[in-house]
């Protein structure tokens, strides 16, 4: 098993970065792909039109976000990953940390990847304006 871990600072409050991980409409418009969220534990969600699917296993409101992870392109028997989402403010501004594992060998790197092109760098414009 593979894991990789991220982080970025976001211009934007954690608790506002925190809810709008979980709705759906929010989700969608900063990375461009249709979501569906839920801001409840075991809650369920799709990112990137489908591409992406699991369920909330543990919320610390504002703090953390504890998701089973999986997409499309998962084998049938894979087991879901685990993304951990931990929120840091500091004057206004918050630092994202993505700890993603569990992940086949040889994902880390094409996740790793995608998680810069379709989360992160349209996270920055979409909390910069």
């Amino acid at each position: 098993m593979e894991s990789l871990k991220i982080k970025i600072v976001l211009p934007v409050k954690a608790d506002k970065l925190y809810k709008a991980w979980l709705n759906g409409k929010e989700h969608s418009l900063f990375t461009g792909g249709a979501a569906t969220a839920s801001p409840k534990k075991n809650g369920k969600f799709t990112a990137w039109d489908g591409y992406i699917e699991g369920k909330n296993l543990e919320l610390v409101p504002g703090k953390k976000i504890v998701q089973s992870w999986r997409t499309s392109e998962f084998a049938d028997d894979a087991p879901d990953s685990t993304l951990e989402l931990k929120f840091e403010e500091k004057a206004g501004k918050t630092t994202l940390h993505l700890h993603h594992h569990g992940l086949q060998k040889g994902d880390a790197k094409k996740y790793g990847s995608g998680w810069k092109a379709h989360y992160f760098n349209p996270m920055k414009d979409y909390f910069g304006k």
